[in-house]
């Protein structure tokens, strides 16, 4: 598979930005978990937002994954102000632009491999249909899970699990894959084959990533990086191509 070229051949566009993000928790006792944040992700960006525990990592994801909503600020994805959607946009921009790796993969145990990579596709569209199918088996296959496309994820390894919720993020083909420690449950060998899925998606397919991590070794094969600490950006390294 051919890499993705840049579109128009120049620069990639902006697809979220986020302008002085707050977000507060609580009414008699308040709690400040984000301040002030500007961020932005452009097209095919492979992105680590890092930190320790309690700096706004996972609340500054959910945010963006429209999981949540800002108490100040707005973020705008593909150009839409999502504070200004109705609940029903913010669910159809979120399940037709956006995918989702977690630490704890939530797969659906009485379903096959093959069935929890077409739930996208099915939550968009109300029924199955062969073409469904065959994206997810094709989809199995790039993940080398071609051949446990038939069984339930509860006999799969937990590497495999992960993959088949790998492949589930990209079968919409979103724009933007939000990872959440997604190989925090996995062992060094693992680990390293699940970010090389990530890793080739990007590469191949274009979709960015954005990636909550603590493990320095995930981070390091980042080419952007951004650091979080107290709720606000502490530095930023980027080696992204502009």
């Amino acid at each position: 598979m051919a890499e993705m070229p840049a579109p128009n051949g120049t620069g990639r566009g902006v697809i979220v930005r986020a302008e002085r993000i707050g977000k507060t928790y609580g009414e008699r006792v308040v709690t400040e978990v984000l301040k002030g944040i500007d961020f932005e992700l452009k097209q095919g960006e492979f992105c680590a937002l890092t930190g320790p525990s309690g700096s706004g990592k996972t609340t500054f994801l959910n945010l963006v994954g429209l999981l949540d909503q800002p108490t100040n600020g707005r973020i705008l994805i593909d150009g839409q102000d999502t504070g200004a959607l109705s609940d029903a946009a913010r669910t159809d921009l979120r399940g037709t632009r956006l995918g989702f790796v977690f630490q704890f993969h939530h797969l659906l145990p009485a379903f096959t491999a093959l069935e929890n990579v077409m739930m996208p596709l099915l939550a968009q569209h109300g029924r199955p249909a062969a073409w469904m199918r065959e994206k997810a088996a094709a989809l199995l296959d790039e993940v080398g899970l071609s051949e446990r496309a038939r069984y339930r994820v509860t006999d799969l390894s937990g590497g495999q699990q992960q993959r088949v919720a790998v492949a589930r993020a990209l079968v919409a083909d979103p724009m933007l894959v939000l990872a959440d420690e997604p190989t925090g449950n996995l062992d060094t060998e693992t680990s390293s084959q699940v970010m090389e899925l990530l890793r080739d998606s990007n590469r191949h397919r274009g979709t960015a990533f954005l990636i909550v991590t603590h493990d320095e070794g995930i981070s390091s094969q980042c080419p952007r990086v951004i650091h979080m600490v107290d709720g606000r950006v502490d530095w930023e390294r980027n080696d992204s191509p502009t």
